[in-house]
């Protein structure tokens, strides 16, 4: 069968092939199956949770009526962001979590992600463990009677993790209006109890999830949404989390974006001269911006870069001993506090470098200067190798050597979606612009979905 897993978990379009509710039927048997049969649990606990797609409820009951009569026991917290639900995993002793989202796409897409007891992202094996058994005749746990688990209806979730978020970072924001993008997605409830808890003034835009406006023209993706709320409202600081909350991209005070990039130019430095950055190492990946190396590098802190996917960071991250990581992209790790990416906890993080330095987020994003970039994402219909798509090799070996070692070019396949990602920096924006739209034409010309 076609791999089901991908680097984050299994993504598709809700209620249609394969992600139906059969599936999280069997998804949720045979999580059990792996964890009792394989891994000798005696009688699992799983936490689930969701964003607000629409279909959050119809996958939810799938996977909980299949987690149940497999004789597991179930916490279900509702509508939550993925790194509280990974917390709640944590918090209850629980074997495993579900969370149902789809993250940063449009509402229509819906996923399953499995976290493991310790909160992190459950590990490849245990997957290729589930997926063998999808494809096989279905032998996990019938329960009878007794043996069927039960389901909890846990009405703490949103308070323990709204306690949690404020224990780490106990700021007194008195005097702050901070802007909240929540994409209509699960940081609606949550976000904003947070910071005013903490003091600050809070204006909203994105926080009535109807089903279908997750992520629609809002949120991390569109931070120029929130750019202009800050911008007319004359706000302190904003806050654009993603549909799950495990992203973050902030504007500042003077209503410019700042993306991962920046937060981890901010903190890393930060951390380093409070002698609090382990192994004076950030781990970040291959799109983070060149203008990130020479920023860290300068002030001697060493950069490590993985393929793009937050769990690749949080892996390296482990294996170096680093506190420190993230992408470009607004998934930010700081390990000291959380093994999952956590946008509510990022946003904190960054005003606590604010309020330890003095400094608001305008001046302390001008140790960065980044080199422009140009990102276009091509729609494909099939994800071929890049280098068997004629014409892309050389075409690439032709403005490397234009550009002399001052760029890079970059090219890969969404982990997520059906999309290559054509991603060049240079020093001069009007020509990078060129050669990725030339080299995207190519791609659309061979492999492109009309």
């Amino acid at each position: 069968m076609t791999r089901l897993f991908g680097t984050d978990g299994i993504r598709g379009v809700a209620n249609e092939e394969p992600l139906t509710p059969d599936l999280a039927f069997r998804v949720g048997r045979q999580l059990v199956a792996t964890l009792q049969v394989d891994h000798g649990v005696d009688r699992a606990r799983l936490v689930i949770g969701r964003d607000t797609r629409r279909s959050g409820p119809l996958l939810e009951a799938a996977l909980i009526a299949g987690v149940l009569s497999a004789g597991a026991d179930c916490y279900s917290v509702g509508e939550l962001p993925t790194p509280g639900i990974a917390l709640l995993t944590r918090r209850l002793e629980a074997h495993g979590g579900i969370v149902l989202s789809a993250s940063h796409n449009q509402f229509e897409d819906n996923g399953i992600k499995l976290f493991s007891s310790e909160g992190t992202k459950f590990p490849d094996t245990w997957e290729a463990e589930i997926e063998q058994r999808l494809g096989a005749p279905d032998r996990a746990p019938r329960a009878r009677g007794a043996q069927i688990g039960e389901l909890v209806n846990y009405d703490r979730a949103e308070a323990t993790y709204v306690d949690f978020l404020c224990g780490c970072f106990p700021l007194e924001l008195g005097g702050l209006t901070v802007a909240l993008d929540c994409a209509h997605g699960a940081t609606y409830r949550v976000a904003p109890r947070v910071f005013r808890r903490l003091g600050a003034r809070v204006l909203t835009i994105g926080a009535r999830p109807d089903g279908t406006n997750i992520n629609a023209g809002c949120g991390a993706l569109y931070p120029e949404t929130l750019q202009r709320k800050v911008r007319a409202s004359r706000a302190s600081i904003g806050f654009a989390f993603d549909g799950d909350g495990d992203r973050l991209i902030s504007i500042d005070d003077r209503g410019e974006i700042r993306d991962g990039d920046y937060a981890l130019a901010i903190a890393g430095r930060h951390l380093a001269s409070r002698q609090r950055l382990k192994q004076n190492l950030v781990v970040t990946t291959v799109m983070a911006n060149l203008g990130l190396d020479q920023t860290l590098e300068a002030a001697g802190i060493r950069v490590v870069k993985t393929q793009v996917g937050d769990r690749y960071v949080f892996e390296e991250m482990q294996r170096l001993g680093a506190n420190l990581g993230g992408e470009q992209s607004g998934h930010l790790l700081f390990l000291d506090h959380s093994p999952a990416g956590d946008g509510i906890l990022s946003a904190l993080a960054l005003l606590s470098v604010a309020a330890e330095t003095g400094e608001p987020l305008a001046a302390l994003a001008t140790c960065l200067r980044k080199f422009p970039q140009v990102l276009v994402n091509v729609p494909v219909r099939s994800k071929p190798p890049i280098d068997s798509i004629r014409g892309v090799g050389e075409r690439v070996g032709a403005f490397e050597q234009e550009m002399s070692g001052r760029g890079r070019i970059l090219i890969r396949y969404s982990g997520t979606e059906s999309l290559a990602r054509v991603m060049i920096e240079g020093a001069d924006s009007v020509r990078i612009r060129a050669m990725a739209d030339d080299l995207a034409g190519l791609i659309r010309a061979q492999i492109g979905d009309a």
